[in-house]
């Protein structure tokens, strides 16, 4: 199922928390949905699941606008939101059956839904214990059983590796893809290696609008413009016919020798063309050793920096 936002916007008062934003996440895809403290993420992750309504715009999970079909929608959502609220005096399998009543879940299939969601979310050693006796991470366990109890098309988790050790980041993250083959997902977090180990694709928002939208791929293309790669060459009689030589290459664009090391260079190739292969050819047609050939990527960091700082 579909999720398309259309001209969104949300004021708190004078502030704009969103700011007339549009996008489409379609069946079957991960969207990474990132911004610093106050971007508007969690405003319009609220927006989404009907817990919050829109000052201007409209968002249709389906066929189903936000602003007259919220009840339909809800049967549609599972929600992680950021808090995790839960009833901590309950136990982990009476909190699941609460919830699984109150999505409707049909009686007969519940005691089914509950051991899959256990099974699933890694909860088995830790089932009859109240909630309030449970570690950070085996309460976001807890959280993320709750919004898949119900079997939803569309998954919204809202930080939700937040408290857990690598283990279970690792096993979160696989059980999110593999949740993403047959859902649409929206992942907001603020641990960009989860993004591009979990997303397919990534939406940045700043200051309530929309700065970036692309797979990792293409955000780190456009960030860089060109190519880049670093060099390293051994048995040439000197670093200026090194240069020279590359330089002449009808691709390259730049040649900078990296500082305090010498016979090291990084090549910039001009736009939309890649000199990899030429510079291959150069150094065997000139009788030097080629030691070191590597592609420097824009790391996404930066990337979320750039757009996000002032």
């Amino acid at each position: 199922m579909s999720i398309t936002v259309q001209n969104l916007s949300k004021k708190y008062g004078p502030q704009l928390a969103v700011n007339d934003i549009s996008f489409e996440v379609k069946t079957g895809e991960i969207l990474g949905f990132l911004g610093p403290n106050g971007a508007g993420k969690t405003t319009t992750m609220k927006i989404i699941t009907c817990y919050m309504a829109p000052s201007s715009g409209d968002v249709k999970v389906g066929q189903y606008s936000v602003l007259n079909n919220q009840d339909q929608i809800k049967k549609k959502i599972g929600y992680l939101p950021e808090s995790n609220p839960l009833y901590t005096d309950m136990q982990v399998l009476e909190y699941l059956e609460f919830v699984a009543k109150l999505q409707g879940v049909p009686s007969s299939k519940i005691e089914k839904r509950i051991a899959e969601m256990v099974h699933v979310c890694g909860l088995n050693i830790e089932k009859h214990k109240k909630i309030g006796e449970l570690s950070k991470g085996y309460r976001q366990r807890v959280g993320l059983a709750q919004a898949m109890i119900h079997d939803p098309e569309i998954l919204i988790l809202d930080e939700p590796t937040t408290g857990l050790d690598p283990n279970q980041i690792v096993e979160i993250r696989k059980l999110i893809r593999e949740l993403g083959r047959e859902k649409t997902v929206i992942l907001s977090t603020h641990i960009l290696p989860e993004v591009e180990a979990t997303c397919d694709r990534i939406l940045i928002i700043n200051e309530g609008k929309i700065v970036a939208d692309g797979t990792p791929e293409t955000l780190r293309k456009q960030a860089q413009g060109q190519e880049i790669i670093k060099v390293e060459v051994s048995d040439a009689a000197n670093s200026d016919d090194v240069i020279t030589a590359l330089s002449s290459i009808p691709s390259v664009a730049m040649v900078d020798p990296v500082k305090d090391k010498q016979f090291s260079y990084y090549i910039n190739s001009k736009e939309n063309q890649s000199s990899k292969r030429e510079v291959f050819e150069t150094v065997v047609k000139n009788n030097w050793v080629l030691t070191e050939m590597t592609p420097i990527e824009t790391k996404l960091e930066d990337i979320f920096r750039d757009l996000t700082t002032n």
